[in-house]
């Protein structure tokens, strides 16, 4: 990387008065991938705005710093990121800064280090285990269970909506009485939706078997295509068992010295620096979480997937079961998962599940019983609107789920990040104000992305949340009507 940018004198500008802060980005690069971060930082952040920063540094390793500078020459932002676990970011600014400025510089850093960790993950692989629980590979080809994974989460709103939608074929065999046969069949599916869950999971945590074990190794791209085309899944089953019999079958915890010695005898030398191992103890997560909610420790399953999520399901808290694929433990902190997993006991306790099935067949029952002649005269434009209302209703849920986490656990902030790190493709889309009204109105349970993580960096004080589920309301409804002025 060469770095020949326009330069700027720091002290030209009118106040001299200079403020340092600094702020850390949590990650899960290894050592190897610090320099191609900062590489990445200068080609996909800075080189396409240059007109925007001058004074670019870096020692094409592990540092680069860059100022941007007011027009007016008022002010000016230094940020220096040093590559690290945790990235260090420090910000230096002179003059009276915008502060939507500095919250920008650090959202765009955060995102650009998103999508850095997105493009690595392309090119690693990660093996989990449970102990004492069967040696599995990745879920991700298992097209199937993925779909069964999505209609039983969300709040099981998306299988409501499936569900009631192929009534209109029931028809033909069942009359009139195909609404509520519809409706009873989906309450004896709800009502036994935490077994089947249960049998969408991997492994099952206990408080015998707590933890889950990450191996994470990182290859460069082109090593990447010898290794997929060198090691098949067979083979890397394989592979994994043997790490396994050596390590937690005896005792031991996943290191990379043993994970090294597997694999050279398949052929493959790992470079030390460009492994890493993580030990999550999900139990203790989910039991402090159910502590905080005054709620029994629910079943807990894993799905070995690198897709990152969470999902409580249940007829009642008491048959309570949380399902956390790997991806999630391998993206977020201890304190981000928890805050994820107090989201979810939001839904349990609230009996959210049990709510929107409600709402879903009342809509449904009315709409074929009620409204029908509506349909003649509206057609499909009487749908799209219920539905609609249905999914914005919806919103006011999950805006409740996440003020009570913060008012459980006492960090909002922590979700805040956690929601960046899951969601931060959406976030940069939802930077468009066009863009932002769609997902308002879109058949999604949840709200933007900016509105939930804007709403829980506001709140200074958990104890002043009162009645969460009203305070939703009115704050989605006031988000709706922003979004639709295009502020």
């Amino acid at each position: 990387m060469n770095v020949e940018e326009s330069f700027v004198n720091e002290d030209m500008f009118i106040d001299e008065s200079e403020n340092i802060t600094s702020f850390v980005i949590d990650t899960e690069l290894t050592p190897d991938a610090y320099s191609d971060l900062i590489r990445f930082l200068y080609r996909h952040y800075l080189l396409p705005q240059m007109n925007r920063f001058v004074n670019v540094i870096s020692d094409n390793a592990r540092f680069i710093s860059f100022v941007l500078p007011d027009p007016m020459s008022m002010w000016w932002v230094r940020i220096e990121v040093m590559a690290g676990k945790p990235i260090e970011v420090k910000i230096t600014t002179r003059g009276p800064v915008p502060p939507k400025v500095i919250n920008g510089l650090k959202e765009d850093l955060f995102i650009t280090v998103q999508m850095f960790e997105e493009h690595v993950r392309r090119s690693s692989f990660y093996f989990a285990w449970v102990e004492g629980e069967p040696v599995v590979l990745e879920q991700g080809s298992q097209k199937s269970r993925n779909i069964i994974y999505r209609l039983f989460s969300e709040s099981m709103l998306l299988f409501f909506i499936i569900f009631i939608a192929v009534s209109l074929f029931l028809f033909m065999i069942f009359g009139p009485y195909t609404p509520i046969l519809l409706v009873v069949m989906q309450l004896v599916i709800f009502l036994f939706s935490d077994k089947i869950i249960m049998k969408m999971g991997s492994w099952v945590i206990t408080r015998e078997k707590p933890s889950v074990h990450i191996f994470h190794y990182h290859l460069r791209a082109e090593e990447y295509q010898n290794f997929r085309r060198r090691f098949n899944r067979e083979t890397l089953m394989k592979i994994k068992a043997e790490i396994y019999e050596r390590t937690l079958a005896v005792g031991r915890t996943v290191d990379c010295e043993t994970a090294n010695e597997v694999f050279s005898q398949y052929g493959f030398i790992c470079r030390p620096e460009s492994m890493s191992t993580k030990v999550v103890n999900v139990y203790e997560i989910v039991r402090k979480a159910a502590e905080k909610f005054g709620l029994p420790i629910p079943k807990i399953v894993i799905a070995n997937t690198i897709i990152p999520n969470a999902a409580a399901s249940g007829p009642y808290p008491s048959r309570g079961i949380v399902l956390i694929t790997s991806g999630l433990l391998v993206q977020l902190e201890d304190d981000e998962i928890l805050s994820v997993i107090g989201h979810e006991f939001s839904h349990l306790k609230g009996r959210d599940p049990l709510v929107l099935f409600a709402l879903t067949a009342a809509e449904y029952l009315l709409r074929v019983y009620v409204f029908w002649p509506f349909l003649f005269i509206f057609g499909y434009f009487y749908i799209f609107l219920a539905l609609t209302a249905v999914y914005f209703i919806a919103k006011f849920f999950e805006a409740k789920a996440d003020l009570e986490a913060a008012a459980k656990l006492g960090n909002p902030e922590v979700l805040a990040e956690a929601l960046r790190k899951i969601g931060f493709r959406r976030l940069r889309f939802e930077r468009i104000p066009a863009y932002r009204l769609q997902e308002w109105l879109g058949w999604d349970p949840h709200p933007p992305l900016y509105f939930r993580i804007a709403r829980l960096e506001r709140i200074k004080d958990v104890t002043n949340i009162r009645h969460p589920f009203i305070r939703s309301i009115k704050d989605n409804i006031s988000g709706f009507l922003e979004a639709l002025s295009f502020r």
